[in-house]
């Protein structure tokens, strides 16, 4: 497998030292040749855009070629004396988050305050999308001032970018108390050696009746406390386990239920599972869980506050087929039959890559990373010959995820995670270097954050950047002739894989060649069972082995696309448009009783946008530029295409349903509001108050028409287990995709070429030439 690696070495991280950027294993459009390629269309575009050009050329050079010598001066236009490092939608390095976490430790009152203070997580503060355009425009490749509206005179450009932000959640251990800081980071602080200069704080406050997201510390911290807690070791022996290093402690959040579960206190309520003793390296405990054993631990002081042996339930007994490993170390064969299938780009990649800045074929974007959501994707453009860039989204995210259990028995009832929201799905992401997660030809970007006790962690190889091939993706045969024209599809993938307790979710965003851009996630890992007394049937579950069943559950993802659909900066000109197909009524107009059309509906409000998929209908929306028109004179557009879909299957009085009120629908609409991130409130944890989030900002019913529009789209599935997703459950599929429609004059995918087989380049043969023979 070809890879390139992009390798981060901190020096001194804990005193913000300076990164350097080492590039392993081939080229990707190397930084060097993309500047090169770039200088002569910069000083064209410069040229074409500023007034005078002399001026705007000046200082894309300065931008371009960064020097020690001070150029010299232009009159009316500031000189950029260096280029700066860090694009504003970049994620934090290593090194911001060394500054952030030391300015915020710096700023406490005391040493018990600063002692005291745990980081949950330090993210980039993003900039407003003026600051954005700014930089997209004249400090960073490929620039492109087009992006910023024309003005009398000419441009006028700052000699920098604002300094970049970081806003990080501290947890005070000793006071129970959550805060929020804004530190600013100048490129100064981010570099300078030693650690004696520090970032400035611009905000700080305390949030009061909240619990931040849990950490991977404190569940490993509450495992060793249950373990050693003298109650949990007699009720273990009762069952016949006497060595505590088989026992598996998951300490899921807590959840509201009553006010017992008020974020007064940081609670979690641990899960129970037992290994069998076994050689296999890899036994997956989750085959053995422990009921009847009721834990609440105190996460604040790390103690058992409330334990109860309820209900004796004997473990079930060690499941033969309980492991996943390959071969003899499960106990089973491996096939014998499975030939080597080889990933080949012998001319690298279509894809370029600069710093976050990703170019293919036709598309453009930028890659971010955040703790909570993981993957995000910026500034998504597609290059459309004569009309040029051409915006279609500001901002993708899967910003939620709902795991609510249909069983209504004791523990299962109080399973409910939010993944994102309790847990953040960035930091529970995997490094791919070790697995087959991507093949063929692989850019990497790492992942920075803060551990709870300040260091910086990184997850090496984190997002996977590659192509796929897709099949076909057009073909027509004239039957007249026998002549036919058959297009390969390919795609680019982007994608990071997050492990929560017994679940693997891998999210990816693919873009086509024909304009579209597919959401996906991929679900794996272990089911979370029960155990079964014997003779026992739930009805609320599927029964796996001999004592055990796994309950019914679902699965919800919440995606926030902020779209700007042909809106450049300062453009708010979309609305969302329903369609649903509709039956003609037997008539004039339907004499022959086959008539359908599709009807819009113009959603003006958010109350009108609160919306259910129908597939009886076919019903999809579209955002629509009000303001650009194609060759026909319809409005462009982009279409939200549904996939399959689900709504909660739990009663409205469902106790999750309080924080997770935006399930209640499969679309909600708002206008852009820079404070309005999170469906459920920015801390779900233990949240007392009902329909806190996206359920409450509707109910201002603000106008749709002409604004920035942020869709939210809930997706989700209904688990019902099968034999077959044990031990280890097959992937399953579930998305949505993003339409061009009417977005293009025609298929933008008609000037793919045809492909060529590699063995067959210097003859000029199509892959439908011949054709390869293999021999049987």
């Amino acid at each position: 497998m070809a890879s390139i690696t992009e390798k981060t070495t901190v020096r001194n991280a804990s005193s913000a030292a300076s990164e350097t950027t080492e590039w392993t294993g081939g080229t990707v459009a190397d930084v060097s040749d993309i500047s090169a390629t770039r200088s002569a269309k910069v000083k064209a575009t410069a040229a074409a855009t500023a007034a005078p050009s002399t001026n705007l050329t000046a200082v894309m050079d300065s931008i371009d070629r960064p020097s020690t010598q001070k150029p010299p001066a232009v009159k009316g236009l500031p000189i950029l004396l260096r280029a700066q490092t860090h694009h504003p939608l970049d994620p934090l390095t290593a090194a911001e988050i060394s500054v952030a976490v030391a300015t915020v430790r710096a700023a406490g009152s005391t040493p018990e305050v600063r002692d005291s203070m745990r980081f949950v997580e330090a993210v980039l503060v993003e900039p407003e999308r003026s600051v954005v355009a700014l930089a997209d425009a004249y400090f960073f490749p490929p620039f492109q001032p087009s992006l910023l509206p024309r003005t009398k005179g000419g441009p006028v450009i700052p000699s920098k970018l604002p300094p970049r932000q970081a806003k990080l959640i501290v947890y005070n251990k000793k006071s129970n108390e959550t805060s929020i800081w804004i530190v600013e980071l100048s490129e100064v602080h981010a570099v300078t050696r030693g650690g004696h200069h520090r970032g400035k704080v611009i905000s700080s406050k305390v949030v009061p009746d909240i619990q931040p997201p849990m950490d991977a510390v404190e569940y490993a911290e509450c495992e060793a406390v249950v373990k050693d807690f003298p109650p949990f070791r007699d009720a273990m022996k009762k069952r016949g386990i006497d060595d505590m290093d088989l026992v598996m402690v998951d300490a899921w959040c807590a959840g509201y239920f009553s006010e017992a579960d008020a974020p007064n206190r940081r609670l979690g309520k641990p899960l129970i599972f037992c290994r069998t003793e076994s050689d296999c390296p890899m036994e997956n405990g989750y085959a053995r869980p422990v009921e009847g054993i009721h834990i609440l631990v105190d996460m604040q002081n790390m103690v058992v506050i409330e334990f109860e042996d309820r209900k004796l339930v004997p473990l079930p007994p060690a499941d033969p087929l309980r492991n996943y490993t390959p071969g003899e170390t499960r106990g089973g064969v491996d096939r014998s039959d499975v030939k080597p299938l080889l990933i080949s780009q012998p001319e690298g990649p279509s894809f370029r890559v600069n710093g976050h800045f990703v170019e293919w074929q036709k598309w453009n974007f930028r890659i971010g990373f955040t703790p909570r959501e993981g993957l995000v994707i910026h500034s998504v453009a597609y290059i459309d010959g004569s009309r040029g860039r051409r915006p279609v989204a500001h901002r993708l995210s899967f910003i939620e995820m709902v795991v609510p259990y249909g069983d209504p028995n004791e523990p299962h009832y109080r399973k409910n995670a939010f993944d994102a929201g309790e847990d953040g799905l960035g930091k529970n992401a995997h490094s791919l270097k070790k697995g087959c997660d991507c093949l063929g030809y692989i850019k990497y970007f790492d992942a920075h954050f803060t551990n709870f006790t300040g260091v910086v962690e990184t997850i090496e190889n984190c997002v996977c950047l590659h192509e796929e091939d897709h099949g076909i993706l057009w073909k027509h045969q004239d039957w007249r002739t026998g002549l036919a024209e058959v297009r390969r599809s390919r795609r680019l993938t982007v994608s990071f894989i997050c492990t929560v307790a017994n679940y693997e979710y891998g999210f990816y965003w693919h873009f086509y060649q024909d304009g579209k851009i597919e959401a996906e996630v991929k679900l794996t890992g272990v089911l979370s069972l029960g155990a079964l007394l014997p003779g026992e049937v739930r009805k609320y579950g599927t029964t796996i082995a001999p004592g055990l069943y796994a309950p019914v559950h679902q699965h919800f993802f919440v995606a926030r696309m902020d779209m700007a659909v042909d809106c450049k900066a300062g453009e708010s000109h979309n609305q969302v448009v329903e369609v649903n197909a509709r039956v003609e009524p037997p008539g004039e107009n339907n004499v022959h009783n086959n008539a359908f059309y599709a009807e819009e509906r113009l959603l003006r409000t958010e109350l009108e946008a609160m919306r259910d998929c129908n597939p009886l209908t076919a019903r999809h929306w579209i955002i629509r530029n009000t303001r650009t028109v194609n060759r026909t004179g319809q409005l462009t557009g982009y279409k939200l295409v549904p996939g399959s879909n689900c709504l909660p299957l739990a009663g409205s009085e469902a106790k999750f349903l309080r924080r997770a009120a935006f399930l209640k629908h499969n679309l909600w609409v708002t206008p852009y509001s820079r404070d309005e991130m999170f469906p459920g409130g920015e801390f779900p944890n233990q949240n007392p108050r009902v329909g806190e989030g996206l359920a409450t900002w509707v109910q201002q019913n603000r106008s749709l028409e002409e604004t920035q529009i942020v869709l939210w789209y809930n997706f989700g599935l209904i688990h019902v287990p099968r034999l077959e997703d044990w031990p280890v459950m097959p992937v399953e599929h579930i998305g949505f995709m993003l339409q061009p429609h009417g977005f293009f004059n025609c298929s933008p995918a008609v000037d793919v070429p045809p492909s060529i087989a590699y063995s067959d380049k210097e003859n000029g043969k199509s892959c439908h030439s011949d054709g390869i023979m293999a021999k049987l």
